[in-house]
């Protein structure tokens, strides 16, 4: 069963953190997960990592602050900035020592480039891997839903507006029965040709329990996000990255650019499949991942090792 752990944050909000494996693992594996979403997108995961690698690998997954169980916060904080200094804080409380993969979805991936951008010494001490699953180090830059330019101006400057509204409205949450309603425009945003039942049922509850001040507040820094530059430092790390074909988010583009920045990584392309990667094709995430910490592992000096 996973450990729980709350940390609390200089700004005294309290992150939901999850934890399996010893904390004198080889390796810590930490997975974030996108926005309006939560920790138990992994879920997929943590099941194939527990049973490949047992006590080798730790691994933790955590709420971001205004998503899932974790508390809501100042408005002001609502950035990726702030995420990347919460990635560094969650990392000293849970995981002190030993080397880190850090995989992100999303806006979890934005947030391991802004950690890698705010705390580069930090981040050089602790990371040894890195995954990307649809996810962007450009903004907005490519996100046209899958429509024509033009239409796309128009839904982001709707988007944009309605986040500003959104983002005032506090710690308050959706009502389950307007996001039930908007479950088939939940399922045409993120997921691609197939979405189990049992997925857009999770995604709609994660949404559920987001804050409307982060469902909002969040918006604007995602879109300006420009971290290519910061990329380019890490391109001595084992990486990965994955994108489907069918992303309207964060499409194909998104992933081939990181992976220009990152010459070594592993790039791969799904077909039919959309932005929820780890849900839709569980196996090909899997094997990045742990194609990923099998590299780590293998350069872990053998003294290390729990004994």
């Amino acid at each position: 069963m996973p450990e729980h752990v709350e940390v609390r944050l200089a700004d005294d909000v309290r992150l939901h953190v999850e934890a399996s494996g010893p904390v004198d693992a080889e390796v810590t594996a930490v997975l974030l997960h996108g926005w309006t979403l939560d920790g138990r997108s992994w879920h997929r995961q943590l099941a194939e990592l527990r049973e490949r690698f047992g006590d080798r690998v730790r691994v933790v997954t955590y709420d971001a602050r205004g998503h899932g169980r974790s508390g809501c916060m100042a408005l002001r904080t609502a950035t990726l900035a702030q995420l990347g200094d919460d990635l560094a804080a969650v990392l000293d409380a849970v995981a002190p020592a030993g080397p880190v993969v850090l995989v992100g979805h999303s806006m979890g991936g934005m947030t391991i480039m802004e950690y890698a951008h705010r705390h580069p010494g930090h981040f050089a001490a602790r990371a040894a891997g890195l995954v990307f699953v649809s996810t962007t180090a450009e903004g907005h830059t490519h996100t046209v839903y899958g429509l024509s330019p033009r239409i796309a101006r128009l839904i982001r400057l709707a988007e944009t507006t309605g986040a500003g509204v959104l983002a005032r409205c506090g710690a308050w949450r959706p009502p389950r029965a307007l996001l039930r309603a908007l479950r088939p425009s939940i399922r045409w945003m993120l997921f691609g040709d197939r979405c189990d039942p049992t997925d857009i049922r999770l995604v709609t509850s994660a949404v559920a329990r987001a804050t409307l001040r982060s469902i909002g507040g969040f918006r604007a820094s995602i879109g300006a996000q420009h971290r290519l530059d910061t990329l380019a430092a890490l391109a001595h790390l084992p990486a990965a990255a994955l994108v489907g074909d069918r992303d309207r988010l964060t499409p194909p583009p998104c992933a081939e650019s990181i992976a220009a920045a990152l010459p070594a990584t592993e790039l791969t392309v799904c077909p039919g499949a959309g932005h929820m990667l780890m849900m839709e094709r569980p196996a090909q995430v899997n094997a990045a991942l742990t194609g990923v910490l099998d590299r780590v592992l293998a350069g872990v000096p053998e003294a290390s090792a729990p004994r």
